[in-house]
């Protein structure tokens, strides 16, 4: 099994417990020498300058590679443009591209009156700027709001032709679920690369909330797996060797990076990187 590029995702904080938290997850993860680590959007854009001062900040005094995440909710081209300029004078050279949810209270996505309609339209317009390295998400299960199986497939080709260079999936419970849509995708055209999207499973509870979110299908295995696990108190053990295991079948299957989503917990992604053989390079002063 060869030891994989990794790469982590944060997001910001909204008080000062979360910014101790913030920042020890990134001091805890910083030392395993991510390829990469990005910072997302609250929903419905809410947290648009603290996802700002999180990427700026984080570049600024760990040297990290760092990803904004930017979307087209709740802004208009004018503004979402002017915030990507901003990431270019800071020196943030990687976008993650994202349509975005629906802010809270809100049932469907509704474009800003002068803002982007979709993903693709911001795509196009950060690809002419030419200052950004582009990722997207990919969605291996379908999205809840795609009318056929095909759609997602679809919709991530012409992210990619409007610009993107690699995409980041939503996460999903067994590697089967990764090989079929990465099969799907080379067979529509897309050869940029997919990366899989890993979730640690901190809470149970917590997991099957954001799987029904998103559309990702729960194998019944892993509902009783947990439930007996909860019992025990064992829900960490399993967690990590059941997120190894899905990390080691799909390195096996030609896998070169895996994209963790931290949720701001370090622990078990620290945990399974160590299993998969990834060992920390460096080590970071504590910010001031």
């Amino acid at each position: 099994m060869n030891t994989p590029n990794i790469s982590f995702e944060f997001f910001p904080p909204k008080s000062l417990e979360g910014s101790f938290r913030l920042w020890d997850t990134v001091h805890a993860l910083s030392p395993l020498a991510p390829k990469f680590v990005s910072v997302t959007y609250g929903a419905g854009g809410t947290t648009r300058d603290l996802t700002h001062d999180a990427v700026t900040t984080i570049g600024a005094h760990t040297g990290l590679n760092v990803a904004a995440h930017l979307t087209c909710v709740d802004a208009s081209r004018a503004e979402t443009l002017d915030i990507a300029r901003r990431y270019a004078k800071a020196g943030v050279k990687d976008i993650v591209a994202l349509r975005g949810d629906a802010p809270n209270g809100a049932d469907s996505f509704t474009p800003h009156p002068d803002g982007f309609a979709n993903s693709c339209e911001l795509i196009e317009a950060l690809a002419e700027a030419g200052d950004f390295n582009i990722r997207v998400g990919a969605y291996p299960e379908p999205h809840p709001e795609a009318l056929t199986r095909t759609q997602d497939i679809d919709w991530l080709k012409r992210k990619i032709d409007a610009g993107a260079s690699s995409a980041i999936t939503q996460f999903f419970f067994e590697a089967d679920t990764f090989f079929r849509f990465r099969d799907a995708c080379e067979k529509a055209g897309i050869d940029a690369p997919i990366i899989p999207g890993i979730l640690p499973i901190h809470s149970w509870a917590g997991t099957k909330k954001f799987a029904d979110a998103c559309g990702a299908y729960i194998p019944d295995w892993a509902h009783h797996a947990f439930e007996k696990a909860e019992r025990d108190d064992r829900s960490d053990l399993l967690a990590i060797a059941l997120c190894t295991e899905l990390c080691s079948k799909l390195l096996d299957g030609g896998v070169e990076d895996l994209h963790f989503y931290t949720l701001n917990r370090p622990g078990l992604t620290r945990d399974v990187c160590h299993a998969l053989g990834i060992q920390p390079e460096v080590t970071l002063e504590k910010v001031a």
